[in-house]
Order: C-alpha cells, then structure tokens, then sequence
C-alpha cells in the first residue's frame, strides 16, 4: 500500500520525535548534571546540561519568561501543523523538500515543548552527582510546563587563547561553538538552513 505525503510526513515527525525523547530520557537517566563523556576525543562530547529558556542553553525572561516562550512555541507548532495540511500538502507544486525542512522545525519545536511542559512532572531533580528518577514518589521537580529542555551534544571544536595584543579580549581563552544542544535543537538548525540554501526559490514565489 502507497503511503500518501501527509502520512510519510506524520511518520517521519513522530519517527524523530522519538528519537530526541529516547536520547533525552537516556542522558536524564544515566548521567549526572554537569557529566561529560568524551566521543571523539576533544571534538565531540555527550555532556549533561539543562536550560530554562530557548535553543542553544539562551534564557528568556525567567519563570514569566519561560512559560511565555513555552506558548508561543505551542501556538507555532499550531501554525505549522496547519500550514503542513491546509497549505503545503494542497498545492500540487510543493517541492518535498520544503516539507521535509518544515517538518523538521517542527520536531524541534515540539521535542523541546515536551520537556518544558512535562519533564518537571516526570523526573526528580538531577544534580551534580546524583542521577534523576522516572516517576519519583515524592513527585516531580516541577510543576506543568517549569521543566528544564536536556541538552547534551558538545562540540567544542577550537579552543584556544585570543592573543594578547587584541584589544579586550587579548589573553582570554575562547571556546569556538560553546552551546550544548539537543537533537530536537539540531532539527530546527537543519530544517531551517536546508531551506535557506535550497529552497529559497520557492519562497520567494509565494
């Protein structure tokens, strides 16, 4: 049986949903806050961070900030939902690509809504030296929509010392690509740059 374009689409997005949740219960479940596992060598590590706020480790706002993020996210995933089927798959001219990049943003977006919303009511605290627990007894470590997004892809690339003449910074120590991110964060970067580089003509139509 041929499987139509929304439900490859709806496939593929609970597909890689699945796999941000798999990659985050893990990292939640298996290491401590601030833990770090080496993957290739310096370059690429699995390190255990979690933020409040947006992509990358950014913050917004605190708490009022947070969960006012959190709803603008849920009224975005709303939107593209709606544009993926009222939109998108209507027109007979839509290059798969661009479903496959809106796709992917929203992925992220709802990956890391998912921990937003619903991490502080699943999981005890993590903290540096003691793992967390799935469902605790003693509740979770927050209430609905306070939970912290699990982040763990480390890549710092260079680091090196800014030389000592530059002005400011000179003899400071620099990390090239120092945010820790998530898989879900890695989705909306791709989708969004995939676009960008090759379906901008597309865009530029409509």
């Amino acid at each position: 049986m041929k499987l139509s374009k929304g439900k490859i689409i709806s496939l593929s997005v609970i597909l890689l949903l699945l796999v941000d949740q798999a990659i985050k219960f893990a990292v939640k479940l298996n290491m401590t806050l601030g833990e770090s596992i080496p993957v290739l060598g310096d370059w690429f590590k699995i390190c255990f961070v979690e933020n409040n706020g947006m992509a990358f480790g950014m913050q917004f706002g605190g708490d009022f900030g947070k969960i006012l993020l959190t709803l603008f996210r849920i009224v975005l995933i709303g939107l593209i939902i709606y544009d993926i089927n009222k939109v998108l798959l209507k027109k007979s001219d839509t290059p798969t690509g661009v479903l496959v990049g809106v796709s992917l943003v929203l992925v992220g977006a709802i990956g890391n809504v998912i921990d937003c919303i619903f991490y502080g009511q699943l999981f005890s605290a993590s903290s540096y030296g003691m793992l967390a627990e799935f469902l605790p007894s003693g509740g979770g470590y927050a209430p609905l929509m306070m939970g912290k997004v699990v982040d763990m892809f480390y890549f710092p690339l260079i680091e090196s010392t800014f030389p000592d003449w530059l002005p400011i910074w000179g003899g400071k120590d620099f990390i090239f690509f120092r945010p820790v991110f998530n898989f879900a964060d890695s989705c909306i970067s791709v989708g969004v740059i995939y676009m960008l580089l090759f379906q901008y003509k597309y865009f530029s139509r409509q």
